[in-house]
């Protein structure tokens, strides 16, 4: 059965961006160190069309993230610009240039409709203003019994935390500390959130902790 998943990472103070984010600086003051375990890693490179690279215990751990993804979900914030708003002149495609590294339909969720937008290298963003759950609905359709990845960013994540929509949470967690920006687990409401371990593998700069949600 499909499963929607999540993997993201967070400092040890439990930050999944540093503060004052902008287009200049998408991750916050300080957000891109969170990134520093996987940039380097030759599969990371590799899935963005670079050379070279390291291989080390991370390497399995950001290759099965990639395996069996029919479809994405991403927040209107991580996909940005950083504000949000109408789209204006719609020319705003994303932080990744003209070859995303999804190759696969990404849906946005967003207050501001827009029409779908095709990339090169099978990336197709799907924008959707009526909620969590149709943008869940539309993205299982479009990944043809295939895993759903919700690529963030914190806010989203927590709607589908909070609704019990998600199937597997994988954190990456680095030894930062950020002290302010975007938590994760803020914003729950009364919604019990329950996780079960799967797996931890300590890896340089990060430690990967697995978990399955428990209903």
């Amino acid at each position: 059965m499909s499963k929607l998943r999540c993997q993201i990472s967070i400092s040890l103070d439990g930050f999944v961006a540093g503060p004052n984010q902008s287009e200049e600086n998408p991750l916050g003051e300080g957000g891109e160190r969170l990134h520093d375990w996987v940039v380097p890693l030759a599969a990371w490179r590799r899935s963005h069309g670079k050379q070279g690279g390291e291989v080390n215990e991370s390497t399995r751990v950001f290759e099965e993230s990639l395996e069996n993804v029919g479809a994405g979900l991403m927040g209107r914030n991580m996909f940005g610009p950083i504000g949000g708003g109408p789209w204006g002149d719609e020319q705003w495609t994303g932080w990744w240039g003209d070859e995303p590294p999804y190759h696969c339909p990404v849906f946005i969720l967003t207050h501001h409709p827009r029409d779908p937008v095709v990339m090169e290298g099978g990336t197709t963003f799907h924008f959707v203003t009526d909620g969590i759950k149709s943008a869940l609905d539309q993205a299982r359709e479009a990944a043809g019994g295939k895993d759903v990845m919700l690529w963030g960013g914190g806010k989203v994540a927590q709607q589908y935390l909070a609704a019990g929509l998600l199937d597997e949470l994988e954190l990456h967690v680095v030894p930062v500390v950020l002290g302010d920006g975007a938590r994760l687990f803020d914003n729950l409401g009364d919604a019990e959130v329950q996780l079960e371990q799967v797996r931890a593998v300590e890896a340089p700069g990060v430690t990967h902790l697995k978990y399955r949600s428990v209903r």
